[in-house]
This record gives C-alpha cells, structure tokens and sequence, in this order.
C-alpha cells in the first residue's frame, strides 16, 4: 500500500485551509470538465451537461483517481464503456488547473493527457461525447469515442485503461477475453483501473443493482443481464491473465453502493 492509502492520522490530516483549497481546486475542476457539454441548446446537449455535473460531483471515483495520480504524465488513455466522455474532460480540466498553479499539493502529480480512446456501445452517447472532445483535436491530439461493442472493439496501444461499471455486463468468458486484450494493449509499466461492484456487500450490492437498472432504463436502454465475481475471483482472473499485483480501493464513499476500484500494473 502506498503512503497516500494510508488513512489520515491526526499528525498527518490536512488544515483546514489546506482541504479548503483542495476543495475550490475540485470545483474549478469539475466546472472545467462539464463546460464542453453546453455547446448548443439542443435537449441531448442540456441532458449531457447535467448528466456530466451529477456524475462527476456525486461519483467518488473521479476525484479519488485524481488525488491517488492513477493518471501518469502523457497518457495514452483507452476508456471502455467511456459513455460520454467524462474521463477526457476530466483530464483536460487537470491540464487547465495545473496551468493556474492551483493544483492541490496534497494530491498526486496532476495528469496530461497525450491521447484519449473511448469505447461506448450507445450511440447516442457515443456521438454526443465526440462532439464535445472537438477542444482536445484542436490541439492536434488524437481524442475520439467510436461506437463499438467492447468485446470486438480494437484496444490501441496505451499506457492506463479506465473500464468502469460495465464488465459485468458480459459473460465471464467475455469478460476474460476483455482482459486478455487489455493486457496486451498496455505497454510496459501500464494500468488497468477497473471498477467493479462488491457481491459479498450484500445489501449494498442490491441497492446497486436497482440504480443501475433505473439508470439504464432511464436513459431508454434495455437492462442487459449481470454476471458478477467476488473480489477474490476477479483478482484470480486478473493475475492469471498476465496482470501483476492488484489493490482494491474503496470507491463509493458517501454513496450506498458497493463499489472497489481494482487497480492492476
């Protein structure tokens, strides 16, 4: 476990000025990342930016990826199940606040992004979040969403992979396969951070279920079915599959899901 998983020790906690200021560096980041949203005042352009605003401020993974540096310097990012595009804006939004020296010293180094690949099997997110990375191509880098079933889908070379909340959606014979071609896109010293949900929290897991089903169903998809792993299985199937050691982080604080971001070099 590195030093910055270590919970807070009354030696160690930040000032209060010092989480103040990690806290109005948040929110000029999270401000940042929404804004490409609103490029026109269609009605999918309105539900992308307030969809954006509650995913980012309400979902603990984002900031949690930020403040552990589980981005590196230039990264080739692939995003599987990317929706609409979130984690490239987040990134880019990175860039702007470290340029403003107000990144948080407390946090990690901030990240750069050299080029972003998402995957999303819905189209209309898919296209919606092409739209709105048009600022990274117009700083001639290579940032794009296509639509495509991740099971088929060609995974570029890259140096971290972001598959959050949608493996489950495949059977464990797909999900093995999604993994292995992981593995091989990942060029030395690569990342796999992978959110998945907790089963052995039993009424946690319940409770994400139904949000994920009403989510989905609100959003005017079909609800496919699940299969879930326990964590053990998931880390079984990881290292054998070529992936080192892996870390489980908790990632649904303040949330009533149960949800660990398994992190595999």
């Amino acid at each position: 476990m590195r030093r910055d998983d270590l919970p807070a020790t009354a030696a160690t906690a930040p000032s209060p000025r010092a989480t103040a200021d990690v806290d109005a560096a948040w929110r000029a980041i999270h401000r940042a990342a929404c804004a490409p949203y609103r490029h026109d005042n269609s009605i999918s352009s309105r539900w992308a930016w307030h969809w954006a605003r509650g995913k980012l401020g309400r979902d603990p993974v984002f900031r949690g990826m930020l403040q552990r540096g589980d981005f590196p310097a230039a990264a080739r990012v692939v995003d599987i199940g990317c929706g609409q595009g979130l984690v490239a804006q987040l990134l880019q939004a990175c860039e702007q606040q470290a340029d403003t020296g107000a990144w948080p010293h407390a946090w990690a180094a901030a990240p750069t992004l050299q080029s972003y690949h998402g995957i999303e099997l819905m189209a209309g997110d898919a296209t919606r979040g092409h739209r709105a990375l048009q600022r990274l191509r117009e700083q001639r880098r290579d940032a794009q969403i296509v639509c495509a079933d991740m099971r088929q889908a060609p995974l570029p070379p890259c140096d971290v992979v972001v598959v959050l909340d949608v493996l489950h959606y495949v059977d464990h014979a797909a999900q093995d396969d999604v993994l292995r071609r992981i593995r091989t896109a990942l060029q030395p010293r690569g990342r796999l951070l992978l959110r998945v949900g907790d089963p052995q929290a039993t009424a946690r897991s319940r409770i994400s279920l139904v949000v994920d089903w009403i989510v989905t169903t609100a959003r005017g998809h079909s609800v496919p079915p699940t299969w879930t792993r326990s964590l053990d299985d998931w880390t079984l199937a990881l290292n054998r599959l070529g992936f080192g050691a892996v870390q489980r982080v908790p990632m649904s604080q303040g949330t009533p899901f149960a949800n660990v971001l398994l992190v595999a070099e």
